[in-house]
Order: structure tokens, then sequence, then C-alpha cells
């Protein structure tokens, strides 16, 4: 997981290393941090306690980092949570692998929401290693956009989001600094688009609502147990490009059922943001769910 590797501290492999040659034989014993062998020879990491295998780490060791980071991240991540409820706020978290989708859908979305919910504010925060291509899109359609470049960094984290929101003019929009953060007005619609990565998001609470878990066609339908983590932390998959399926060997049952596997009380929608198939269904649950 990104946490131990060092991308979210700023010293990327930022562990102690030694060094040895492994062409002598020497026997790993029981250590669980290991890879595990079985009968074609693959190799199972993160069997262990931390879930993951680090040279030069023990596990109890990455156990403690990933405590003392995500335990950071997740005080800041409260308190974006409660910073968007006093400015009347709701956000969600959009999570996929690259090219699933997530910008053409929120382009569609804004656009749509321009009809079905007439008045919402509605901003983006946008998350990518470089450019601003996809704030750019979505600064097109009206809607401001924040664009977050993580550089080297394979997700958001709760300090981004903080930063990015106060540059939002969602940020003012119900509440000025020094008054009552309580308020009774109808909410705004905030939208994170993560880093294009399907591990390490997951595990990263930035003080939304939910997680979305968008998924394309294209991509195939095992990805929810090759994948678990992303599945089983997110409320909703939204199956994206379904326009194309039948050009593909896609199965959407199949898919369906693996994230019901990983996660029983997962939501599905089935969505083309090109030809519109779905949309409707998908402004229904968002709407419903800002009710």
């Amino acid at each position: 997981m990104c946490v131990i590797c060092g991308c979210s501290t700023g010293t990327p492999g930022a562990v102690h290393q030694h060094s040895h040659d492994h062409r002598h034989g020497h026997g790993h014993g029981s250590d669980p941090a290991h890879a595990h062998h079985h009968d074609h020879g693959d190799l199972h990491y993160g069997q262990g306690p931390a879930r993951v295998s680090v040279p030069g780490m023990s596990q109890a060791r990455a156990i403690r980092l990933e405590a003392d980071v995500l335990g950071a991240n997740q005080r800041i991540a409260d308190a974006n949570r409660a910073h968007f409820a006093g400015h009347g706020v709701i956000a969600y978290n959009l999570v996929s692998s690259p090219g699933s989708g997530k910008t053409t859908l929120l382009c569609a979305t804004i656009e749509a929401l321009k009809v079905r919910a007439q008045g919402l504010p509605v901003g983006v925060i946008e998350g990518d290693q470089q450019t601003t291509n996809d704030a750019d899109r979505i600064r097109a359609t009206g809607a401001p956009a924040i664009q977050i470049n993580t550089g080297k960094g394979c997700h958001l984290d709760a300090p981004m989001i903080a930063e990015a929101f106060a540059r939002l003019p969602l940020h003012g929009h119900h509440h000025h600094h020094g008054q009552d953060h309580a308020h009774a007005a109808d909410p705004s619609l905030l939208m994170i688009e993560n880093v294009g990565n399907l591990v390490c998001p997951a595990m990263w609470d930035l003080g939304e609502r939910a997680k979305i878990a968008i998924l394309s066609v294209t991509e195939g339908e095992d990805k929810p147990i090759k994948y678990p983590d992303m599945f089983a932390a997110a409320r909703l998959m939204v199956l994206t490009k379904v326009d194309l399926l039948p050009h593909l060997d896609f199965d959407v049952a199949q898919c369906i059922a693996f994230a019901q596997r990983v996660n029983p009380d997962i939501e599905v929608l089935l969505v083309s943001a090109k030809t519109g198939v779905g949309m409707d269904a998908w402004l229904d649950w968002l709407l419903q769910d800002l009710a």
C-alpha cells in the first residue's frame, strides 16, 4: 500500500534497506511477510498481518506506520466532513482506474443537473499526477473546478482536499467565517475525482459522504475481486460505457455478483454518459442521497 512505500510522506521508499547477495540459500521460516508459494509457483504477497510486504520493514513496523499516517489523515478527514456540513456541502469521492470515464460522467452529470436540479451549486476537485486537462473539461461546463496535481503521489488525501475546498466558491456559498456554521439551506454538491488508481485511494478518507466506484465495461468483469478493497469501501458501483456492451465480451451479471461478493451492500447502476442510458437513474440516486 502507498502508506508504506512512502508516497504519502514525501519520502518514496523511505524504509531501512539492507543489501546482501540472495544467491546464497537461507530459510525464511514462517515469516508472514514473505510470499506464499502455491501449487503453480504463484507468489502471494500481502498474506501477513500488514497485508503488504516492504523490503527491510517488519510486519509490525508496517502496521505502526500505516496507523500513524492514516490516523493523521483521518483527523483532517473528520474536520473536512464537519467543515463541509457547516457549509451545506455534501461530497462524493469518485474512484476508479484511469480511463474509466469519470470525467466524462462528471461533465454529463453537471449538464444534466442544470435541468434536473436548477440552482444546485456544484463544485469539483480533480486529482491527477500532472496536467489540468480534466479540470479544464469541468470548467468548460461552467462549474468551478480545482485541479490537484499529486506528482509522484498515487491518490488524494484529506489535507489536499481541505486546501482545494478553501479555493472553491462552495466554500463561501452558505457561510461566512465568524458566523454559526449551522444552517438549513439546501445542500451543495462537491464531486472529488480521485487519481486513477484502484488500490491506494480505497484506504484514504477525504471527508466524503460516500465513495463511488466507477468501472467501465471495457475493463473486465473481474475487477471487483482483483481489487476488492476499493469495492468494499464503495457504497455505489457505476458501470460506465454500457453503450459498448454489444461489442464486448463483458458479463454484467458476473461483474455485479463479484462486487456483491466483496461488498453485499453495494448498489449498482449501469450508465452511458455518451448515449444517456442510465443517466436518469444515476441522477435519481444522487439527488435522493443529497435530499
